[in-house]
């Protein structure tokens, strides 16, 4: 059996030991709790906002079904689930303590607590039994996680039969003068927007290099297909700058 201690994966462009990865990601996220949610509108233009419009199109919340929302962070994909579901209740899961206290102060500004649980969790290690939820979501989290196979296999096994995966998360340009415009943006605008508005670059450079480091559509749809969803399939958001992909637990 092989230690997966001494196995190594990538933090950004950096090669580190898997039991350091976590730990790293949880200090970008600590760092830029504060100022996520305004950093995400103003590095995308607030077109994050149409993309999880997207998702939640595509996804069709429904009366009283429950929601796992891995990664969730501030809350932004629950919120959006209860409103379309009407009625229902989401439990947001992320390994950053910080991010969900922020997104606790938001629940309660807009009277949803009572539909939200927040807990601090392991993507690859989810503290839930199995079958208990009808939708499993995990939107721009799951590059961040080490081994992110695992965490497909730990959602088909917390979801029940006839559960839904979507997974929302940034993708490869197709044509490649595009992808190159948008690295030449990526590389050179957004890590000074995050110096300026939350006073952190290097958290902002790990995120932009975590996108170039994460499987294209079609190597992530395997994944999805290996994890055991059926029915798996993706859409191009915005040409291909990010990518919806769900699967059914059938």
């Amino acid at each position: 059996m092989t230690d997966k201690a001494d196995n190594t994966t990538h933090f950004g462009f950096e090669t580190v030991r898997e039991d350091e990865k976590a730990g790293r990601v949880q200090g970008v996220f600590s760092s830029v709790a504060s100022k996520y949610d305004i950093m995400n509108d103003v590095m995308s233009g607030g077109v994050h906002r149409i993309w999880k419009d997207a998702m939640m199109d595509w996804l069709a919340p429904r009366p009283g079904q429950r929601l796992l929302d891995v990664a969730g962070g501030t809350g932004d994909i629950s919120f959006r689930f209860l409103k379309r579901a009407g009625r229902g209740h989401s439990t947001v899961l992320d390994i950053t303590e910080s991010m969900l206290v922020e997104g606790r102060k938001r629940a309660e500004a807009a009277q949803m607590s009572d539909s939200l649980d927040w807990v601090v969790g392991d993507a690859m290690a989810l503290p839930f039994e199995a079958n208990t939820f009808d939708v499993y979501t995990i939107s721009f989290g799951i590059r961040n996680v080490t081994r992110p196979q695992e965490a497909l296999n730990e959602a088909y096994r917390v979801l029940k039969p006839g559960g839904r995966l979507m997974v929302l998360e940034f993708s490869q340009l197709p044509n490649p003068m595009m992808q190159a415009a948008y690295d030449a943006y990526s590389f050179n605008v957004i890590p000074r927007m995050g110096q300026m508005i939350a006073g952190d670059r290097d958290s902002y450079q790990y995120l932009v290099e975590s996108i170039r480091k994460f499987p294209d559509q079609e190597t992530f749809l395997g994944m999805v297909r290996e994890a055991g969803f059926g029915n798996a399939k993706y859409r191009n958001l915005t040409m291909g700058v990010a990518a919806l992909h769900s699967g059914w637990k059938l």
